[in-house]
C-alpha cells in the first residue's frame, strides 16, 4: 500500500470520527481535546529530548511552554464549539483544505522551494494552500442555503475570504514551525500513531495554531 493511499484512508477515518464527535456532545469533544493534547505533549516532549538531549533545564522550559499552549488550545477549541459547532467545523475545514491544497498542488506542479526549513514545501504548494482554503466557503454556502441553519454568519464575503486566507497563512506557519523542530531533532515524523501521516502532531501542526487565533478573532470581531 502506497503512502498516499495510507494518508487518504487515515484522513477519511479521522474525518468520520471527528464528525461524529463534533455533532454528538460537547463533553465528548472536551474529552477528545484533552486526550489529543496529551498525545501532542508526549510527541513534543520526545522532540525536545532529541533536540536538546541532556540539557534538562531547557527541555523542562520547552515542555512547560508546550503544556501552557495546549491548555490554551483546549480552552479555545472548546469555547468555539460552545459558540457554534458549525463555526468550529468551518475553521477545521479551512485547515484541512489548506493542508490538502499544499500537498496536491505542491506535488503536481513542484517548482521553487519555499524555505530550507522544510525542503518539501514549495511556493506553488503555498499558493495552492491559499486557494484551497477558500473551498469551505462554497461548501457552507451550499449547505446553509439548503438548511437555512445560519449558525455561521458572516455577511460580508470579502471579510470571509480574508478570514480564510489569514487562517491558511497561520496554518502554513504552524506547519513550518513544527517542521523546524523536526529538522532540529533530525526526524521526519513526530510519531507513528497515524499511518501515512506519522504522529498526531504531524497531522494537526497547523490546526493547533489556527484555533487559538480563530478564537481571538471570534471574540474581537464576531
Amino acid at each position: 500500500m502506497s503512502n498516499l493511499t495510507k494518508r487518504i484512508i487515515t484522513s477519511t477515518i479521522l474525518l468520520l470520527i471527528l464528525s461524529i464527535i463534533l455533532f454528538y456532545n460537547k463533553y465528548i469533544w472536551l474529552f477528545t481535546l484533552i486526550l489529543a493534547s496529551l498525545i501532542l505533549f508526549i510527541e513534543f516532549q520526545d522532540l525536545s529530548k532529541k533536540i536538546w538531549k541532556k540539557k534538562k533545564k531547557i527541555i523542562a522550559i520547552a515542555n512547560i511552554f508546550s503544556l501552557f499552549f495546549l491548555i490554551i488550545l483546549i480552552f479555545s477549541a472548546y469555547e468555539i464549539y460552545n459558540y457554534s459547532s458549525s463555526r468550529l467545523v468551518f475553521i477545521i475545514l479551512i485547515c484541512i483544505f489548506s493542508d490538502s491544497g499544499g500537498y496536491v498542488v505542491g506535488n503536481l506542479i513542484g517548482g521553487k522551494k519555499l524555505t530550507k526549513i522544510s525542503p518539501n514545501k514549495t511556493i506553488s504548494g503555498s499558493i495552492g494552500s491559499f486557494i484551497f482554503s477558500l473551498f469551505p466557503i462554497i461548501i457552507f454556502w451550499f449547505y446553509f442555503s439548503i438548511t437555512q441553519e445560519l449558525s455561521f454568519r458572516i455577511d460580508n464575503y470579502l471579510t470571509l475570504i480574508q478570514f480564510c486566507l489569514f487562517l491558511s497563512l497561520i496554518c502554513q506557519l504552524g506547519d513550518l514551525f513544527i517542521s523546524y523542530f523536526k529538522r532540529k531533532a533530525k526526524v521526519n515524523d513526530t510519531g507513528s500513531i497515524l499511518p501515512g501521516h506519522g504522529g498526531l502532531l504531524d497531522r494537526v501542526d497547523g490546526v493547533i495554531f489556527v484555533l487559538p487565533i480563530a478564537y481571538i478573532i471570534n471574540k474581537l470581531f464576531y
